[in-house]
């Protein structure tokens, strides 16, 4: 079913320039530096519970596109917040299957396709009529000890797989790996935004869990500041190299130390209005961009995002159901006070993203091409597709280059999906410099150590991995 020239130009000598880049990236190991797998796969190396448990309700890129076309969660067993989860995994799957024509043409299509033929054998399209046997097949392979997830990481050549974790996590399933003796690379990512956005659930409640972990008074903001470290500092104990921040703009500020104290005591009385509240999370981007600049952690931004965008879904399901929606979004002022006050700082590094593409050649490749601690991430969830991906490259390396970028990263839920992401985007990197190299805009030689380094080297070294 899957054809070796995907994703390869159709013109011949060009394509024949791209497959011969893409034989010396393929086989190399993935590293995987922002994610949302479990590490609780890694610590109990549990066999997957069957095949909608795996590839269905964990991933927000299938169900989103089922919901859209009226397909109840609720049928399908996406956990709900009150704990129900009723529905028959063969039939979930057979939904699935059922469906399965309204991915084509997506890059989740793709991803699926992958998996079902390199993981399970599986070379047929899916369909209603013969999703029993697909069914069956998984089922059967997710019992063997080949299908546990530390032999899957092994299998799919995995170095480093970084998960992303809440301030409050105790990690304790980062320290099982760690003193298992599996030789598996698995680290947590520091992500604080349930203890930064004052709109997060139970946001009081956090700011008081966060001051019992450390010892710290998080009632002023001092207290509240050193609780942060004291989390950051048992992060990087157990293996963390980076911090991720999930704020909906790319706000900035830089308050006097009076300022910041009284607009905190505002945030922890829950007393702030909506304008102080975006103000915190401004300032508070700056502050823990101080704090990386202390202790090294890479940071990395994903703004954009106008979260859980149903509420009815959000109400009944929770977050991260496939109802985030894409925002326009600013960089430039936006980010100018963080960056007056430590973007020429030696050994800082500042990962942007966006969702908003428009910003790819006007603002983001402007300031990664100037700024030395600023990096571009690579495309990012609704661009994480072959147009995305090119229209990325093509867009940003003029004015940013390829050494202001830091390769791939999966942003995965879907464990199984890891390989064929990566795939698609060397796929992609090789069909981008084949086209370079055919129009004589860079040597043959160049561009195999560029397709080197976007696919191993800028990632080790942009995340210190």
């Amino acid at each position: 079913m899957l054809n070796e020239a995907r994703l390869f130009p159709a013109e011949p000598g060009v394509r024949k320039i791209a497959e011969k880049l893409y034989e010396t990236v393929r086989d190399l190991p993935i590293v995987s530096p922002h994610g949302h797998t479990d590490p609780r796969w890694f610590a109990e190396d549990p066999a997957f519970p069957d095949p909608a448990a795996l590839l269905i309700q964990p991933d927000h890129y299938v169900f989103r596109m089922l919901y859209s076309q009226g397909v109840k969660l609720e049928s399908l067993g996406v956990p709900q917040v009150d704990g129900m989860q009723k529905a028959d995994s063969r039939e979930v799957w057979r939904i699935f299957a059922k469906h399965y024509y309204l991915f084509r043409g997506t890059p989740t299509r793709m991803w699926l396709d992958y998996t079902l033929e390199k993981q399970f054998g599986l070379t047929e399209l899916l369909t209603e009529k013969n999703a029993d046997t697909f069914y069956d097949t998984i089922a059967a392979k997710l019992q063997t000890p080949e299908f546990r997830p530390r032999a899957l990481f092994e299998k799919f050549n995995i170095e480093t797989l970084a998960t992303t974790d809440s301030p409050l996590d105790s990690l304790e399933y980062h320290k099982a790996i760690r003193e298992s003796g599996w030789k598996g690379r698995v680290v947590p990512t520091f992500r604080p935004d349930a203890v930064v956005d004052a709109e997060y659930a139970d946001f009081q409640g956090n700011l008081k869990k966060l001051g019992e972990l450390t010892g710290e008074d998080t009632s002023n903001y001092k207290g509240y500041l050193a609780a942060l470290r004291a989390r950051r500092r048992f992060f990087i104990e157990m293996g963390a190299t980076a911090t991720d921040h999930g704020h909906l703009t790319a706000m900035t500020a830089d308050l006097g130390e009076a300022a910041a104290s009284a607009l905190y005591a505002k945030i922890h009385a829950g007393t702030a209005d909506a304008k102080e509240i975006q103000l915190f999370q401004a300032q508070m981007l700056t502050e823990l961009a101080g704090m990386s600049v202390e202790d090294g952690l890479v940071m990395q931004l994903h703004p954009g995002s106008v979260r859980n965008h149903n509420l009815g879904i959000y109400k009944k399901f929770g977050r991260d159901k496939g109802a985030d929606i894409p925002s326009p979004t600013e960089y430039v002022r936006n980010l100018r006070p963080l960056l007056d006050k430590y973007g020429n700082e030696p050994g800082f590094t500042f990962i942007l993203f966006t969702l908003d593409e428009t910003t790819y050649s006007r603002e983001l490749a402007p300031l990664a091409g100037h700024y030395p601690c600023l990096r571009l991430g690579p495309a990012w969830w609704f661009h994480d597709s072959p147009e995305g991906m090119t229209r990325f490259r093509e867009q940003v390396t003029e004015t940013a280059g390829f050494y202001n970028t830091v390769g791939f990263n999966d942003d995965t839920r879907a464990f199984l999906s890891i390989p064929s992401r990566h795939d698609v985007a060397r796929r992609i990197d090789c069909a981008f410099l084949a086209r370079l190299v055919a129009e004589h805009r860079i040597e043959e030689q160049e561009a195999f150590e560029v397709a080197q380094d976007l696919t191993i080297n800028l990632v080790r070294k942009a995340y210190k991995l």
